[in-house]
């Protein structure tokens, strides 16, 4: 995640919910982009160690636990920046070109000159942060899907130069006879298919043939699937996108919620600045009067009641507006309720973190240093790979 300080209702919905839950399923790695943020921020970066900090205390405030995940800071683990330094070397310009967020965020941001190369390369260093670590899972929305093909075309294309094993194709190819005539022609015509053409179809025919053959030592099945590839060794694992649900808290407009709209409220929002920001939210504007009755459809409230209110409520919301039998501020009291409710202690526990900074230090001293250690030994692998290695 980026550094932009303090978090609110959408950070927390829309991400750290699940990250809770990952923790407990996977061994995770959640840190700090703060190189990220330089690719559209490089001009004010006054805020971001501040920042940075400050959203870590909110992580750990909402429940993501370091005894169970690796919480660190992406530029104290430069071995990110290496491994980004190298994959750019074989990566082509086309393939960052067409990454759809280019352009889109290129346009979004047209105030700030974004015509830079840390810009153009910031999917490549995504890549990078996932490949440091062998991902085999990244949790991201549908708008990030993506980055993580990029990350695996650019893990196929290492592998397939760098995987090989100095005699790979003859021993490849000596595998294939022991597959006997017929069997060895139609694994050759399935391979050229799929490589010349694309053929997915033919490559799973081929790998169901591969698993077929009784005659062929592990090693060779091994070679034989890497060879029909394309491939040799794996020593970037292909990683896979674990979608995430879509977000679903709306700011206090109606809109997504973002600082950049003005209409959110933050995980340590003081209770009295909570009520009165619900209070005053924009309702169905055809309820001009208390006895006029309403369309929760049409009411950024009900998009509240959504993810806050039981069916129950729901539907105590819905007959009691279309029937103007109840007024906007009686609508809108179970979200305080729940809002407050929600945030209650994880404001306690944000300020148990605020007033012990060098805890928090600490805990991310340690994250860097776990994270350096797993960092460490992939780069020793891919600098042995594409013969850097000097020792």
């Amino acid at each position: 995640m980026r550094p932009t300080g303090q978090l609110h209702l959408g950070h927390y919905h829309g991400v750290l919910q699940n990250w809770i839950k990952l923790q407990h399923e996977y061994d995770c790695f959640f840190f700090v982009a703060d190189w990220h943020a330089l690719t559209t921020h490089y001009e004010d970066t006054g805020d971001i160690t501040e920042s940075a900090w400050e959203m870590v205390i909110d992580w750990l405030a909402a429940g993501v636990n370091p005894g169970a995940a690796r919480l660190f800071i992406q530029s104290r683990v430069p071995e990110h920046a290496e491994l980004h330094l190298l994959l750019s070397m074989i990566t082509p310009l086309g393939w960052l070109e067409r990454v759809p967020t280019y352009k889109d965020q290129q346009e979004k941001l047209k105030e700030k000159d974004l015509a830079t190369y840390g810009f153009l390369g910031y999917p490549l260093l995504q890549s990078a942060d996932i490949l440091i670590y062998r991902a085999t899972g990244v949790p991201v929305g549908e708008d990030q899907v993506a980055h993580v093909e990029l990350t695996r075309e650019v893990a196929r294309r290492f592998n397939h130069l760098y995987g090989r094993e100095p005699d790979f194709e003859a021993r490849a190819e000596e595998a294939v006879k022991k597959m006997g005539k017929k069997n060895a022609r139609l694994y050759r015509e399935l391979r050229r298919k799929y490589q010349e053409q694309g053929d997915h179809e033919a490559l799973e025919v081929a790998r169901a043939l591969l698993a077929e053959q009784q005659n062929l030592s592990l090693g060779d099945r091994e070679r034989l699937f890497g060879y029909l590839e394309g491939a040799g060794r794996i020593i970037l694992p292909e990683p896979q996108a674990l979608l995430t649900p879509a977000a679903k808290m709306p700011g206090l407009d109606g809109q997504k919620m973002s600082k950049s709209y003005g209409n959110t409220i933050s995980l340590r929002e003081d209770p009295d600045s909570i009520s009165r920001k619900l209070k005053t939210m924009p309702t169905d504007p055809a309820r001009v009067r208390r006895n006029d009755p309403g369309d929760p459809d049409k009411c950024p409230v009900w998009q509240l009641h959504q993810v806050y209110s039981d069916q129950q409520t729901r539907d105590w919301v819905r007959e009691g507006c279309t029937s103007a039998g109840i007024g906007c501020l009686d609508c809108k009291q179970p979200i305080i309720d729940a809002v407050q409710a929600e945030l209650a202690p994880i404001r306690e526990r944000a300020l148990e973190f605020s007033q012990n900074r060098g805890a928090v230090r600490s805990i991310i001293d340690e994250g860097c240093e776990e994270a350096r250690a797993i960092a460490r030994d992939t780069l020793h692998e891919v600098r042995s790979a594409m013969g850097l290695n000097y020792n």
